[in-house]
């Protein structure tokens, strides 16, 4: 069921739908909670799946210059607020892993487990920062172009043939997001905190998604992340790229429901 909240004056955009422990999903930057489509519909009969659009993307307006991670964060446990939902799961998929990070110091108490779907829990490095506002200054010459060599980097490239109508059904969806939509989150992904300390002292299960052909970030920069939570655990992916829902989803998603069993009656037992 899609829903609409006002918070801060504006509008947030979410799905939920299913039945059962609590499961939030958010999406990656460039896209919107439909990402989460068919994971929503192989869930829904175990859990209850909320999928937000994140502050800019989507149907949920722009807020400001900035959208920073934590004011995303914000926004999701708004959501949670208005479904009455007081425990859960979180995936976050790259950007929104992020995000998932500033929740997870914000919010502690909600937070069952955690899922780094295609993420990380450091901060930009210099560089990193440099190419985002980099990035701004081509969105604002034409986000079009910009979108449509971005996204499909993101697959591994042996997948991009076949995932082409994929692909471009993503790309068509990316060109509706506003340039100050994109500018927002790029500038808050740049400012983002590292959140590896407490990635370290976290007391929830953690699990990380990986794809071993993933070129924005890459195995060997994530493998030392995967060994600092208390309880982690890591499935990594051939032939996959940074879009795994879409390349692997037959390898990732039974790990994923096993983890979510595991994280809600390990829970349950304490």
């Amino acid at each position: 069921m899609e829903k609409q909240i006002t918070w801060n004056g504006k509008h947030i955009q979410y799905n939920i739908d299913g039945t059962g422990p609590a499961i939030v999903l958010l999406h990656p930057y460039l896209a919107d909670h439909h990402v989460w489509d068919e994971l929503t519909e192989t869930f829904k009969d175990k859990f209850t799946i909320i999928s937000t659009d994140l502050p800019g993307f989507g149907q949920s307006d722009v807020f400001g210059e900035i959208h920073s991670m934590s004011f995303m964060a914000d926004a999701v446990k708004a959501v949670l607020d208005e479904e009455n939902i007081t425990k859960a799961i979180i995936v976050g998929h790259s950007m929104g892993g992020y995000v998932t990070m500033a929740f997870a110091e914000q919010f502690p108490d909600i937070l069952n487990g955690l899922v780094l779907f295609h993420s990380h829990a450091g901060s930009d490095s210099p560089e990193a920062q440099q190419n985002r506002l980099r990035s701004i200054e081509v969105v604002k010459n034409g986000h079009k172009n910009y979108i449509n060599k971005f996204i499909p980097d993101l697959f591994a490239e042996e997948n991009r043939e076949i995932l082409a109508p994929t692909i471009n059904a993503l790309c068509k969806k990316a060109e509706q997001i506003t340039p100050e939509g994109i500018a927002a989150a790029l500038k808050g992904m740049a400012e983002r905190k590292d959140y590896r300390q407490l990635l370290k002292e976290i007391n929830i299960p953690v699990l990380f998604v990986v794809g071993k052909k993933d070129s924005r970030i890459p195995l060997e920069f994530i493998t030392k992340q995967m060994q600092l939570p208390k309880d982690s655990e890591a499935v990594i992916i051939d032939n996959t790229g940074h879009m795994g829902q879409f390349e692997s989803p037959d390898k990732i998603f039974p790990v994923l429901e096993s983890f979510c069993e595991r994280a809600y009656n390990s829970n349950m037992e304490q």
